[in-house]
């Protein structure tokens, strides 16, 4: 199922300007296996919410590797809706959910116990967006890169305000990827 969504991702997903056309030669390493890492950090059976979800990363790839997880993707473009909504048929996932808006907007009317994102935002308004959508003693993670410590200096208010704590920044696959993921874990109170 990975391969048929990789192939997906080189394809559909490459020609409706989701994927940049450079990006095919490391879908895997660069794509596919850091999302696929970051499931070993959510517990079983969880409800996942991932925003800004694209094209599907990291969220169709951890329903993927995870079955037991019911994940939900908020997307607010039609066109990344789309061919999310495509790519969930063609993998007969059921476990996903595609919701077409904006994070803010599903705010109050569902809670999560994991949400995810993958190159949204920086970590002040990503946390603006997600914690609201986790539950009390969920988990909100966040990708990201080897500027998380400025980030994360930026968002601590964030943080503090939306009832959270920072928990960690977990790196994942540095025997496996280079880079290797950054995955900011932060527990709401």
């Amino acid at each position: 199922m990975a391969e048929r969504f990789a192939a997906l991702l080189a394809t559909e997903a490459t020609l409706r300007g989701l994927i940049g056309p450079r990006e095919v030669p490391r879908l895997w390493e660069r794509h596919l296996v850091n999302c696929a890492l970051v499931t070993d950090l959510v517990p079983e059976s969880a409800s996942v919410c991932d925003i800004g979800s694209g094209a599907g990363l990291p969220g169709i790839v951890m329903a993927i590797r995870r079955p037991d997880l019911s994940v939900t993707l908020v997307e607010p473009l039609l066109r990344r809706t789309t061919f999310l909504d495509e790519a969930v048929a063609r993998l007969g996932l059921g476990n996903v959910e595609v919701v077409r808006a904006r994070a803010e907007a599903v705010h109050g009317t569902r809670t999560f116990d994991v949400v995810t994102s993958r190159a949204v935002a920086p970590m002040v308004r990503l946390s603006e967006w997600s914690l609201p959508l986790v539950r009390t003693g969920g988990l909100f993670l966040a990708m990201k890169g080897s500027s998380v410590q400025a980030e994360l200096d930026a968002a601590m208010s964030a943080i503090r305000s939306g009832g959270a704590r920072l928990d960690e920044v977990v790196v994942l696959g540095d025997d496996l990827i280079e880079p290797p993921v950054r995955v900011v874990r932060v527990v709401k109170e």
